[in-house]
């Protein structure tokens, strides 16, 4: 059975910094796309950043452009979302999804689609 699990979630102030970790198990995802999309509350579920251990690439969606990286250990099934100068407009739960249809490509995820999604972990900022 395939799980996420995302860790690092909490209340911060505008200007802060959190990092966001994934931990994936019950299958390797050393040559697919993993990820994280985010939602606030009554808002639709949004793209945020991709990594493509197949392709050795990752995307960053153009609101986080400079602010957001994600990293990742395709040995250790783990994804990272370094976030910095944090907004009042980053508030939402954040999720880590993986593909595993594409092989790696990133426009799939890109689009929103995902084969598997953890639980999520919110991200509180407050101005």
């Amino acid at each position: 059975q395939v799980q996420l699990v995302e860790s690092g979630g909490g209340s911060v102030q505008a200007g802060d910094s959190l990092t966001l970790s994934c931990v994936a198990s019950g299958r390797a995802f050393s040559r697919d796309t993993m990820g994280w999309f985010r939602q606030g509350r009554g808002e639709d579920r949004e793209f945020v950043a991709a990594i493509s251990f197949g392709a050795g690439r990752s995307v960053h969606a153009d609101s986080v452009q400079d602010r957001f990286t994600i990293s990742g250990d395709s040995a250790k099934n783990t994804i990272y979302l370094q976030m910095t100068n944090l907004k009042p407009e980053d508030t939402a739960r954040y999720y880590c999804a993986a593909d595993i249809a594409t092989h790696g490509q990133l426009g799939r995820f890109v689009g929103g689609g995902y084969n598997y999604i953890g639980q999520g972990t919110q991200v509180t900022v407050s101005s």
